[in-house]
């Protein structure tokens, strides 16, 4: 039998010491086998206490150590951290709170009536039966008896829009220049309001009073349309810039 049998042969003998020493390959057993096996076993031993006495405070330590598992544990166990080092993981977020409770009944508001825009105020002139007529869009709201423009100085037939308001106009005479007569003047021909709707650019057309109220009703004016003084303060707050006027025969 050759060497490695001879050392397993020992092995009855010497024990679990002469198990260790018999794991080595072509061990010659001769004089000094049991010093080199003696030697093998004492370091086996050496590291073994030595795993011992590491191993045994670490687990100790793992198994009473407290878990810090949320950023409170961490900072009570090591407070001087800045504060971003605490923050190791994600925490979870806790539910939302659940309240029972009912909403006071409410009333439901009424049906509001749709917004309906009103149609726009115009304004129409029939020269032959001498008045004006304020519409809302089909419908009437008022007439009024007018002066018109007397034969050469007929008032325009066409479509036009309100273009000027006054308070208190100056009038200035249409032939003769130079002749004007203040605002407010009671003998002022275009009397307290004035309503311009036509234009050549250099002469005006429109709507005013008059200091003379017996030619309401006749074609008398130079192509303006004259009001009783109650009738044109009446209109001047019917209309605005803009409001259509319309002249028919």
């Amino acid at each position: 039998m050759g060497p490695h049998h001879d050392v397993v042969a020992q092995a009855g003998k010497q024990g679990w010491a002469a198990r260790i020493c018999s794991g080595v390959k072509n061990f010659a057993y001769s004089g000094g086998e049991e010093k080199v096996c003696t030697k093998t076993m004492m370091r086996h031993w050496l590291f073994s206490a030595v795993g011992v006495l590491v191993l045994m405070p670490l687990g100790a330590i793992a198994q009473t150590a407290p878990a810090m598992t949320t950023v409170q544990d961490r900072k009570a166990a090591v407070p001087n951290l800045s504060p971003t080092a605490y923050d190791l993981d994600v925490q979870p977020v806790p539910p939302a709170p659940r309240y029972d409770f009912s909403l006071p009944a409410v009333e439901p508001l009424p049906p509001q009536p749709a917004y309906i825009q009103e149609p726009p105020v115009w304004l129409e002139i029939k020269l032959s039966k001498r008045r004006v007529t304020v519409y809302r869009g089909n419908a009437v709201l008022k007439s009024y008896p007018i002066a018109v423009g007397k034969p050469g100085w007929e008032t325009p037939v066409g479509t036009y829009s309100v273009r000027q308001m006054f308070r208190n106009p100056t009038w200035v005479h249409p032939l003769k220049q130079g002749i004007e007569i203040p605002g407010g003047d009671p003998e002022n021909p275009l009397g307290k309001f004035w309503i311009g709707f036509w234009t050549d650019g250099k002469n005006w057309i429109g709507f005013h009073g008059t200091p003379n109220p017996g030619s309401v009703g006749q074609a008398a004016s130079h192509g303006c349309v004259r009001m009783f003084n109650k009738d044109i303060e009446e209109l001047f707050k019917k209309v605005s810039l803009g409001t259509a006027v319309k002249v028919v025969k």
